[in-house]
């Protein structure tokens, strides 16, 4: 793609996408620091997304897109390192230096990863071989696409509902997606893959929303009743749970009588036996 391509248009909104990409995350990391846990957000998600930000930074620069959405990628995959380093360290028992240690190692991993790649497919492709930048560009859509997987697995354990995730986040994350993909409509040409990229983050973190309302509107009872009362929507939940599971002493008393049973009948089995001789 051409800079003859770049719109005052596709850099403005190209900007907007970004900004809101930069901050998206801020959200959410002061949301896991203030609660003190992540459980409910994946680890798995946000070290894909920054995995995801070496073969997207390598494609949109080498496709030269407006410089707005070239940065992009770089503070996409800082902030999912640090979200990262916070599941590492609230959810999963790390220390604050290793997962510090951890971090600081992947990102430099990845920019070294990235810069690699553009140095060594940049000569193919000034020269017309751009089959080698696709790839790389469907390894990114496949990684950021990825990244939002582990999120429905969460659901599919609470019903659909959501928890651990900063409504703010999303809706920051939702609207920056489709401001780049505004971005790379109004340029003069439509990069195919760097669209599907912001699609699919669109496309499902709103299966996510629909994921949510859906489960209020299941327990809409459930959360009336906790506004009226002051119990937590997870305590009325758990008695819920509670209610429909039966109870381990029912169970060993039903085993209990049905042992003392079958004991009675055999007992009586002899004796029927007999009468019926004697008759």
């Amino acid at each position: 793609m051409s800079e003859g391509n770049v719109t005052v248009a596709s850099t403005v909104l190209g900007t907007i996408g970004t900004v809101l990409w930069c901050i998206q995350l801020i959200p959410q990391i002061w949301f896991n620091w203030r609660r003190k846990q992540t459980d409910g957000f994946p680890a798995t998600m946000m070290f894909l997304w920054a995995s995801c930000a070496v073969p997207m930074g390598a494609y949109l620069i080498l496709q030269d897109v407006n410089l707005p959405l070239q940065i992009q990628p770089q503070i996409f995959g800082f902030f999912s390192l640090v979200s990262w380093g916070q599941v590492l360290y609230y959810g999963h028992n790390y220390s604050a230096l290793k997962a510090t240690s951890v971090c600081l190692g992947a990102s430099a991993l990845f920019g070294g990863l990235e810069a690699l790649l553009i140095l060594t497919l940049r000569i193919p492709y000034n020269k017309g071989t751009t089959w080698p930048d696709i790839v790389v560009g469907v390894v990114a859509a496949v990684l950021l696409g990825g990244g939002l997987i582990p999120p429905y697995f969460e659901l599919a354990k609470r019903d659909g509902r959501v928890i651990g995730f900063n409504w703010v986040f999303l809706s920051i994350d939702t609207l920056g997606g489709l401001f780049s993909l505004f971005a790379l409509a109004a340029q003069g040409s439509f990069d195919i893959l760097g669209g599907i990229m912001y699609i699919i983050v669109v496309v499902l973190e709103l299966g996510i929303y629909i994921s949510h309302i859906i489960w209020r509107i299941r327990y809409r009872k459930v959360l009336k009743e906790a506004k009226e009362t002051g119990v937590s929507v997870d305590d009325l939940l758990d008695q819920r749970g509670r209610r429909k599971r039966i109870p381990q002493r029912t169970i060993n008393r039903g085993i209990s009588k049905a042992k003392d049973l079958l004991h009675h009948k055999r007992c009586q089995l002899p004796q029927r036996r007999e009468e019926d001789v004697l008759m």
